[in-house]
């Protein structure tokens, strides 16, 4: 239990004093009312917790921070940690990744699409325009670090319980065994940059234990156990001198080679050191054993030679620190840091909070139960992913599955990699609303780095300037289509991924941002587009191709056929970096005949159309679709996440993408996907589909989640055989669901506009929208009760009118008056708008 109002309530609460002065027994009974409101919030619960241990990857529970990480399995006579760390990855830089074409084969080929001949151009497309992905590479996971406790007996353990607090970010493990209590805390600390794991007894002299690690994919490794001089204060916190201590360790070195990715992987190092508190330490036939100990920490790293040469004086140095400190230290370090991100954003839908484990309640969602909290539960874990997979000095952004790998993704020919045909983007989708726009800085590290290695696939391949990249990428420069370009010929890809850096200043409002980090690699991007695409003849529309519609096809005379000229999806993704490099130029004042160009050049796009079955074109002709079921809806991201189609301002196009997407899913053998059922949830949540939104979030939490709240893509789909892992589904599940709670593709906040009848009460704090705004809103059957607006940048902002019951806007106590069935304020940096119903 914690008190969780924040500086949203606090602001709402003394605007509604000053509303009310006049008046001071209504005053005083409301804020008892608010205060109760907000004192009940505080139960609400921020636990995964489970009555047994977990006996496989999807019920273990994740820590990390940002670069090494574990999953915890909570055992009782045996624990394991399931290790990772962020830059394990396997395959080297390719210089010869691009094949080269050129301009005037280009042209050469594109005239074969204008004179009719798709097939023999996608024929000749399929032949040439693919890259070599010979040493790829893929990220890698350790293995397992098992702790054996010989003095257990698991049929004696009772009082079992493991969690996970997510508002600590602390894995703990408790259970009685003949007459003895037994505590265990993981977490993985980002100031400290070590995972920490502390096992503790009620009676002294109870802790025993050997260590082992069990190394994945037959990675060529050392290990051996080590002792050496530290130098620990156990009292740190109370300034005592430190005092010289003779600890053991178990070490280990070795090569991160895959071959099934292709040659090279990065050189790794860990340690694991044991601190033990009375008792032994000792090696014992090859292993680290301690006995009698009262209690005992482990001090966990692993470090690569990924953009550190430095690595093992790194691993030493971070090691013999946290030695030094007291537990209490680096455990209170640790929340310090983590907590208050994650506490930047509270939800509760509903009063009732459940008594039962999280794997009862995930289980019951998976048959359809209505079960509110468990939602909300659901949305805080993507944010806690989120910040445990990508932080501000995480060496790189979230792959695939983040670096949480069951090894089940990089054993697939597609690897746990950068998908940056949606995947990489949905990952991310959740950091603007979710208020944690700081953790996506990693991301646009990692697009600043495909900006070299770009350029010179725009040069080789297209015979363009400007940089560009395509399907699947890693972190050894690669932007060369993949080796197939039925799912690889994407140029626009990059567009699509570095969309991110302008919905990123969207919601921050940071112009230093935009002007140092941003600008740059748009307008780079953009300088492709100018120069890559070209003017059809026989519209006149300035068109992309060939490319792609995303893993799907179409069908001439029964022929399936992947590459067109300008498919859907590419008209959403120029659009959105041409108008946001337009928009950025004449903000920062730059480049005006760059901003003229631009302008042109979105002026020749063509428009969204509709075909023959109502629904939204994917490709620039209305060609069969012979994958009816397909999970991709590229072609609909102007709708959701983007604004290009909206629901109040282009009803016909809003229902065409209904259209579309209701066949999709209607269609036999649906390929339901965690990452495409989070998409529903946004698709829905704009169409203002309250009910059809929440099925696809119970779907989400139920059939593509497991135990742990963990998704998966499940087997049968893309090639693979099982259920395997992938971190899109949680972000872009939390995204969807704050879809339906606020929105302002219009260029409006919208408040509540998609909330189900299972939600019909409830509160959030601290979600964010674009133009720098911060937004507070409690309801109750249904509808609307009281909301704030607090600026985090100088802007003027537009809200909606609830259209039911009676609503005041009030500014520093003055009313605002509504135009239009909108309230229009301009509010400083920290200045809050104050709405409240009858």
């Amino acid at each position: 239990m914690r008190w969780i109002g924040g500086r949203c309530d606090s602001v709402r609460l003394s605007l509604f004093l000053t509303h009310n002065i006049g008046n001071m027994k209504k005053t005083i009974l409301s804020l008892v009312i608010m205060l109760l409101g907000l004192y009940s919030e505080s139960f609400a619960s921020d636990l995964l917790w489970y009555r047994q241990p977990a006996t496989k990857w999807m019920q273990a529970l994740p820590i990390g921070n940002g670069r090494l990480g574990g999953m915890i399995y909570g055992g009782t006579g045996e624990e394991r940690i399931a290790l990772d760390e962020s830059t394990l990855w396997s395959g080297q830089p390719n210089t010869d990744q691009d094949k080269p074409f050129g301009r005037a084969r280009l042209d050469s080929l594109r005239q074969m699409y204008f004179d009719g001949k798709v097939k023999e151009g996608n024929d000749l497309a399929w032949n040439t325009l693919n890259g070599n992905q010979t040493s790829f590479g893929t990220h890698l996971p350790l293995g397992d670090l098992v702790v054996t406790f010989p003095g257990i007996d698991k049929s004696k353990v009772t009082n079992y319980r493991r969690q996970l607090d997510l508002s600590t970010a602390i894995a703990t493990t408790s259970f009685r065994h003949r007459g003895v209590t037994y505590t265990r805390e993981a977490f993985s600390s980002n100031p400290d940059e070590v995972l920490v794991y502390r096992f503790t007894a009620d009676k002294r002299g109870k802790i025993s234990f050997s260590l082992a690690l069990n190394i994945e994919n037959n990675l060529p490794t050392e290990c051996k156990v080590q002792s050496a001089k530290y130098k620990v204060n156990e009292k740190a916190d109370e300034a005592q001198p430190p005092l010289n201590f003779e600890l053991y360790t178990l070490n280990f070195n070795g090569q991160a080679l895959f071959p099934m990715h292709g040659p090279g992987g990065v050189h790794f190092a860990g340690k694991v050191a044991v601190k033990a508190q009375s008792g032994k330490v000792l090696v014992k036939d090859g292993q680290l054993t301690v006995s009698g100990a009262d209690e005992a920490l482990l001090i966990i790293d692993l470090r690569t030679d990924f953009e550190r040469p430095r690595y093992h004086e790194e691993l030493e140095r971070e090691v013999a620190d946290a030695l030094s400190t007291s537990y209490t230290t680096l455990r209170n370090r640790h929340i310090s840091d983590y907590a208050p991100l994650y506490n930047r954003v509270s939800l509760t839908l509903g009063n009732e909070e459940s008594e039962l484990p999280t794997d009862e309640r995930q289980h019951m969602a998976d048959k359809g139960q209505v079960d509110p909290a468990f939602d909300a539960l659901f949305f805080q874990m993507g944010r806690y992913l989120t910040i445990a997979s990508s932080r501000p000095n995480s060496p790189l952004p979230i792959a695939l599955q983040g670096f949480f790998n069951d090894n089940k993704a990089c054993t697939m020919p597609w690897t746990n990699d950068y998908h940056l045909d949606i995947n990489t983007q949905q990952n991310y989708w959740a950091t603007g609303v979710g208020n944690l726009s700081d953790c996506d800085a990693p991301l646009f590290r990692w697009i600043a780095s495909l900006v070299g290695p770009g350029e010179k696939t725009a040069k080789t391949i297209y015979g363009c300037k400007g940089w560009t990249a395509h399907t699947t990428a890693n972190v050894w420069g690669y932007t060369a289509p993949s080796s197939c370009i039925a799912w690889g010929l994407h140029p626009t890809a990059a567009s699509w991924i570095a969309s991110q850096l302008w919905t990123h200043y969207e919601y921050t409002q940071d112009r230093e941002f935009l002007r140092n980090v941003a600008y740059p690699l748009l307008k780079g991007n953009a300088e492709f587009l100018l120069d890559y695409m070209t003017i059809d003849p026989r519209t006149g529309y300035l068109v992309t191709g060939p490319s792609i519609s995303p893993e799907n096809a179409f069908a001439i005379d029964g022929q399936h056929i992947s590459a067109s000229m300008m498919p859907t999806c590419d008209r959403t993704f120029v659009y959105e970096i041409l108008n946001a490099t337009l928009q950025s130029a004449q903000i920062l004042g730059v480049d005006s005949s760059l901003a003229d160009s631009l302008a042109r050049a979105i002026a020749l796009l063509p428009d969204y159309r509709i075909g023959r079955d109502r629904g939204i074109m994917e490709w620039s002709e209305d060609w069969d679709q012979p994958n009816a079921n397909h999970r991709h809806t590229s072609h609909l991201m102007g709708f959701w996440p983007y604004g290009q189609i909206t629901l109040q301002h282009h009803p016909r196009l809003s229902a065409a993408v209904r259209r579309t997407f209701d066949l999709r899913l209607s269609a036999d053998g649906w390929e339901d996907t965690e990452w495409s059922r989070a998409n529903a949830i946004g698709v829905y949540a704009r169409l203002a589909d309250a009910e059809e939104a929440y099925r696809s979030v119970k779907t989400l939490e139920g059939y593509l989640s497991r135990e742990n709240l963990m998704t998966v893509s499940p087997g049968g789909i893309a090639g693979a055989e099982n259920d395997i892992y992938a971190f899109d589904g949680n972000p872009a599940g939390t995204a969807g669901m704050a879809e339906m709670l606020l929105q302002t593709q219009n260029g409006a906040l919208q408040l509540l506009p998609a909330l189900p009848e299972a939600w019909s009460e409830g509160h959030f704090r601290g979600l964010r929208i674009r133009g720098g705004g911060e937004v507070c809103a409690t309801w109750k059957g249904g509808r609307l009760l009281s909301a704030s607006l607090t600026a985090t940048a100088d802007n003027v902002f537009a809200i909606e009118v609830p259209h039911y019951g009676h609503f005041t806007a009030s500014l520093d106590g003055q009313p605002i008056l509504q135009r239009d069935g909108l309230w229009q304020v301009t509010l400083k940096k920290g200045q809050a708008l104050l709405i409240t119903g009858n």
